[in-house]
């Protein structure tokens, strides 16, 4: 396999283009994943006999492939950005609901009873207490989903949303493995670039765990 490296500087402005269009659906897919995970986990963990429920079709979701996916939301959206990101969403879906139920069942029972006790209302209790203890499990699920969404994007190049996934298609069609390596590395970079981002979110937003190490 031999690679075309003057084939990069040469299309340079392209492949930025094509990066940008990357996480403009893997960026959206997880926050409107985020969106809601929260308010389902909080539900799934407070309401017991519905945890099961939500858990479960969240996971049979996760087992549709992906082509398929975006082949059963065409109708509905068409060949729009609108099906790359609901696809991906509901893949997200999986992981940061299962993290977020997690996060919220680590919570120590007597930190919610003292909290309780102090006359905190239950939802100042989700918001001030149980939430940011919850916090770094949490982020945990949003690293995975924000590595799985980028590499799922290419997929979408199906219906002309892929990023980088077009590159995939192009080197493909023409057997020319230089877009195809090309599209490789920027997807690990952007996945490594993404998750020391949240990494460093979640340094940044829980001192106490600083204050701990």
């Amino acid at each position: 396999m031999t690679i075309d490296w003057g084939w990069f500087p040469d299309h340079q402005s392209t492949l930025v283009t094509l990066t940008l269009d990357h996480l403009s659906t893997a960026v959206p897919a997880v926050l409107l994943g985020l969106l809601i995970a929260l308010p389902l986990a909080v539900i799934a963990h407070r309401v017991r006999p519905l945890r099961g429920l939500l858990l479960g079709v969240s996971n049979v979701l996760f087992t549709i492939p992906s082509i398929a996916i975006f082949v059963l939301l065409l109708p509905v959206t068409g060949l729009t950005r609108t099906t790359a990101i609901t696809g991906l969403t509901i893949y997200t879906l999986v992981v940061l609901l299962r993290n977020t139920v997690e996060g919220l069942d680590s919570v120590p029972t007597k930190v919610r009873e003292a909290s309780t006790a102090m006359g905190a209302r239950p939802l100042r209790t989700l918001l001030t207490v149980e939430l940011p203890l919850a916090f770094p499990v949490i982020m945990a699920g949003v690293r995975v989903a924000t590595v799985m969404a980028i590499s799922l994007v290419s997929v979408a190049s199906y219906i002309g949303y892929g990023g980088l996934g077009q590159l995939f298609t192009d080197g493909f069609q023409r057997n020319y493995p230089t877009p195809v390596v090309a599209g490789v590395i920027l997807s690990l970079l952007l996945a490594l670039v993404a998750d020391a981002v949240l990494v460093t979110i979640q340094w940044l937003c829980t001192p106490w765990l600083r204050r701990r190490a």
